[in-house]
């Protein structure tokens, strides 16, 4: 009782906040280009709109097509449940949940990928593979940045991994978790979320057939798995597990912040990079995460 008790205003804080972080980087991208811009809460309007449309379905889809939005969203929303936020600790943190937010982050791609084969599109069936491409080396820059905390810390909680203060592989991790952050939410320049040309988007693809509650389930699981990588980042670096609670929560708003500005600036500033040269990216994220880890390591040592 005592564990749901402690659940249910986390989840009602991820259920509430996610939808916020793309509104503030559609305004700062509307802000650089001098334009007024959505509001920032126009993510909330599109979920109310979308769960009161109805549903289109293909004919070739099975229940798959609607079940597969569902389990990304479940998954993605576990792994927020896991992760700390700051002294409060993830309220069903155990030891090696690390592991499993690493899995179920991995869960919640399978349920996209399945949900959009479902349709028998062929150009879905390119989004999905380059989904799944380009997420082997996204998943080794996540995995190797995971294990630089855990030599650190000599722990497999996440509790324990992100509270002590960061060394001096800071910079190193998060350097190569912003690039991770923009791959696995689809951001410039791996993707642009404007665009509806199916021959250059990756994800966005993957949920053109998509409508209705559906799609306001995927909308707000990529709400959701931003602010996570986001909030992810900012514990990594910062050392809010051992501030007071309201100095963390204040840190980690405004880490949040910044990292969400970032993120837009990088959609302003920059161009969609050609497919062949994504993998380069994400591979110099590899390699700084790599780096850091051997820090973490030397340093341990």
């Amino acid at each position: 009782m005592t564990l749901i008790l402690d659940l249910l205003p986390r989840f009602a804080l991820w259920f509430v906040l996610a939808p916020l972080l793309p509104g503030i980087i559609n305004k700062v991208k509307a802000w650089v280009a001098g334009r007024r811009g959505p509001p920032v809460l126009q993510l909330y309007y599109d979920l109310a709109r979308l769960w009161r449309k109805g549903v289109v379905l293909s004919t070739l889809a099975s229940p798959g097509f609607v079940f597969g939005p569902a389990v990304a969203w479940v998954a993605v929303m576990g792994a927020a449940l896991l992760l700390p936020l700051g002294p409060a600790g993830g309220a069903p943190g155990f030891r090696g949940d690390m592991l499993v937010l690493i899995y179920l982050l991995a869960l919640a791609r399978f349920g996209t990928a399945w949900a959009a084969m479902e349709t028998g599109s062929a150009f879905e069936g390119m989004g999905v593979a380059r989904e799944v491409s380009y997420a082997v080396l996204a998943e080794a820059a996540l995995i190797t940045a995971m294990l630089a905390l855990c030599v650190q810390t000599g722990s497999t909680s996440l509790a324990a991994m992100l509270a002590p203060a960061a060394g001096a592989d800071a910079a190193l991790l998060a350097a190569g978790l912003f690039v991770v952050l923009l791959a696995e939410n689809c951001r410039v320049p791996f993707d642009d979320p404007n665009t509806h040309l199916e021959l250059t988007m990756i994800h966005e693809v993957m949920v053109l057939d998509h409508s209705g509650p559906p799609l306001a389930v995927i909308l707000h699981g990529a709400s959701v798995k931003l602010l996570l990588f986001a909030l992810l980042l900012t514990e990594a670096v910062l050392p809010v597990g051992k501030l007071a609670p309201g100095v963390a929560a204040a840190a980690l708003a405004g880490g949040v912040l910044a990292v969400t500005v970032g993120a837009g600036l990088v959609e302003s500033l920059l161009a969609r990079l050609a497919f062949r040269r994504v993998p380069l990216l994400l591979t110099t994220a590899f390699l700084l995460c790599l780096f850091a880890l051997l820090m973490a390591w030397k340093g341990g040592a």
